[in-house]
């Protein structure tokens, strides 16, 4: 029923590709018109052009006054509803033809705005339970219907779609068809979850349902989404053809089918469960009893705190990929990156699979060699996946030059420097860059922690220095913290952003301090975890705990993964400027002198084998026998993450970030903090500031480091919120 937009990694997810049809509704494409036979009748309502030509078909036209996109609203449903009038008055009507004239959408779901207000007001199972009744009209309709489709035909699109007999689409790589509400939080209720079952079975209209992907046309017709398919000038005679099949013939779906499937993963985000429910009971009975059941399951859905923070996430994904600039950004053509470790070799390759040509220098040819093999391999695991051909593959890989030894830089535009986390070795390639690359217009640092003012005070161009912080693995994560340092110019600023983007990441700009946004939240959460194992506290029931409540794993996992030295560099840095609550515990020390350095040694807080993973009992003789220092009541993980709202609140405060969003979607991004609890700060509206106030508090009598930030305690105070909305 709803739309929303697709991912800027490399990775081919299904909220990325739903998130590419709303961007492009959202945006707005130039409007084109199908070139169409002569039609003898041509009368027209606001958002749907009507048209009857001389062999009697009926053609509705989806064209939106002003507007790139088709989408439903209470107009347009209105509209729909007139023209079913006249259809179904019009005896001498063969067949009804639905299509688009936008170039390359065909129609989307609802406005999301005005979904969230519904949700909100109460308004939603009219506004549902609306479109419902005239989608019965047009499924109900005597004559034989056909769906036209091209361009994005997604959520509410595809659900008309189902509405019709028939369903035809063009083979463009503009086509894309599915149903993806459940990644917003949603059920499709259009009769989306109670057709499409009826259509190509239940396990197979589960499978499209629950993991809410868009397919293009041939995959489309392989699962039966749609009948058939044609060139883009074919399509209406294509359409046109169909409907001398005449009406479609329901076949008739055991309700035994549907039992075998399996339920979906449990987690905060409850629609792919409640959707699978309504496949189940929908299809033991009537259609209008299971178009009940959607519109029971959507609004109920509509009213959780989950809902409504993935649709808010979702307008926070367009808002951070589209930004705010209205001078055309120069394209960046030729880059340099400086350190052929796993950042620097990550960064390199993702640069030449966005078309920029990059010189990745190290004075080791052994880091080199590793740095092309990883490139390689990156690139060759893509092709696998079938992310990209072969062809882009090899093109990408010519865009990589490698130097061990000085190489002329005169062209590069944007230097990065993704050396070890080391601030003098970062200085002295800092006065290097500034005579090497004279016309970089961005000279960067990828550092997780490091002060940038310190390195832009190497060089005479301090108003060009700027942080770009990708995370690991940079092919998959999304995010790159802008880090603006105390001489960083507007116009590099800007310049730093535009490039983000080009390079298909998503930029949030924080002040230059240690640990910036994502590891400064992070790290207490770490460090804390790290406490409670010292003092007795099982690493499996720690990290269960966070996997539990949502985490995509547990903390002690995450710091296997970071690496125990990296993870102490990091802590140091912190401890030095926050003090105790960034404190790393003497366990830590341990590891790393006992070479416990995580999953790239074989062992951490966890011993690796292969794919198995056991706890790592040789930490036993650094426990405690001392008792976790809870208060009552106070789970692990509330404990943990309240230490993180705590330290997102005080990056607000501080205006390390700008804005609540800022910390929100750097956290999800930057994390995988669940999407579905918003954000820290979103989560401790929902869950109530007031009540972690206490909490904080009450842990702080036994240690200082849980301590409440000023502006929480204010917010507590005065029963206000992070958000006005």
């Amino acid at each position: 029923m709803f739309a929303q937009e697709p991912d800027v990694s490399s990775t081919a997810s299904t909220e990325a590709q739903w998130h590419e049809a709303i961007q492009q509704l959202q945006l707005g494409f130039c409007r084109e018109r199908d070139n169409m036979n002569a039609m003898a009748v041509t009368e027209t309502v606001q958002t749907i052009r009507r048209e009857v030509g001389e062999d009697a078909i009926c053609l509705l036209t989806f064209d939106r006054p002003d507007s790139g996109a088709n989408i439903f609203d209470a107009a347009t449903i209105r509209d729909l509803d007139e023209h079913l009038d006249f259809i179904e008055k019009e005896r001498s009507l063969k067949g009804v033809i639905i299509t688009s004239a936008k170039k390359s959408i065909f129609i989307a779901g609802a406005d999301l705005k005005t979904l969230l207000r519904q949700a909100r007001t109460g308004e939603l199972r009219a506004f549902i339970g609306e479109g419902q009744r005239v989608f019965n009209r047009l499924a109900a309709l005597k004559i034989p219907t056909c769906a036209a489709i091209h361009g994005a035909c997604a959520g509410g699109g595809y659900e008309i779609a189902l509405a019709c007999d028939w369903r035809v689409a063009t083979d463009d790589p503009a086509t894309r068809i599915g149903l993806p509400e459940t990644t917003l939080g949603l059920i499709p209720a259009w009769g989306g979850s109670t057709r499409l079952p009826r259509l190509i079975g239940p396990e197979k209209a589960a499978e499209v349902i629950l993991k809410g992907k868009l397919y293009r046309a041939q995959e489309a017709l392989q699962l039966g989404l749609v009948d058939e398919i044609a060139p883009r000038p074919a399509l209406l005679d294509a359409a046109k053809k169909k409907l001398g099949d005449g009406k479609r013939q329901p076949q008739p779906i055991s309700p035994e089918l549907a039992e075998g499937i399996a339920d979906p993963p449990k987690d905060g985000n409850k629609a792919p469960a409640r959707a699978l429910e309504v496949i189940k009971k929908g299809l033991a009975g009537p259609i209008d009893q299971s178009l009940r059941l959607e519109l029971d399951g959507i609004v109920e859905l509509g009213r959780t705190d989950a809902t409504q923070n993935l649709i808010r996430n979702f307008f926070l994904a367009e808002k951070y990929k589209k930004g705010t600039s209205k001078v055309p950004a120069q394209k960046i053509a030729h880059a340099a990156v400086i350190g052929a470790g796993v950042m620097g070799s990550g960064i390199a390759q993702w640069l030449s699979s966005r078309g920029v040509s990059v010189i990745l220098r190290d004075i080791g040819v052994e880091e080199l060699s590793r740095a092309l093999a990883n490139i390689e391999k990156t690139y060759a695991d893509a092709v696998k996946r079938r992310i990209m051909s072969e062809e882009k593959a090899k093109e990408g890989r010519a865009r990589v030059v490698a130097s061990s030894v000085p190489i002329e830089m005169r062209d590069v535009q944007v230097a990065i420097e993704a050396a070890s986390e080391k601030l003098e070795i970062k200085r002295q390639i800092f006065r290097d860059l500034a005579q090497k690359a004279p016309n970089a217009s961005i000279l960067a640092t990828n550092t997780s922690a490091l002060p940038i003012t310190e390195l832009a005070a190497e060089t005479e161009r301090h108003d060009r220095v700027i942080g770009l912080h990708f995370f690991n693995p940079v092919s998959r994560m999304k995010l790159v913290e802008v880090v603006v340092g105390t001489e960083t110019s507007d116009d590099t600023i800007e310049r730093a952003l535009a490039f983000t983007r080009q390079i298909a990441k998503v930029p949030v700009v924080v002040r230059d301090s240690p640990g910036f946004l994502v590891n400064r939240v992070l790290f207490p959460y770490l460090i804390d975890a790290v406490s409670l194992l010292q003092a007795g506290v099982d690493a499996k029931e720690i990290d269960q705990a966070m996997a539990n409540w949502g985490m995509p794993m547990g903390p002690l996992r995450l710091i296997d993964e970071i690496g125990i030295d990296v993870t102490l560099d990091i802590a140091a840095t912190l401890h030095a400027a926050f003090g105790r609550r960034d404190e790393a515990p003497q366990m830590l020390r341990h590891m790393q002198a006992a070479n416990l350095s995580g999953r790239k040694s074989g062992a951490g807080f966890y011993r690796y084998e292969g794919k198995s993973q056991t706890t790592n009992t040789q930490l036993d003789q650094w426990k405690g026998n001392g008792s976790i220092q809870n208060e009552p009541g106070t789970t692990i993980a509330h404990r943990l993450m309240f230490l993180m709202v705590n330290e997102a609140a005080r990056c607000l405060e501080e205006k390390v970030v700008a804005s609540p969003e800022d910390a929100d979607y750097g956290m999800i991004l930057g994390t995988g903090f669940p999407a579905y609890r918003g954000g820290p700060l979103r989560f401790a509206e929902n869950h109530g500031i007031k009540k972690i106030v206490e909490e904080l508090e009450s842990l702080a009598h036994r240690d200082e480091k849980f301590a409440p930030a000023e502006i929480l305690k204010k917010h507590a105070r005065m029963a206000t919120n992070f958000y006005e909305s």
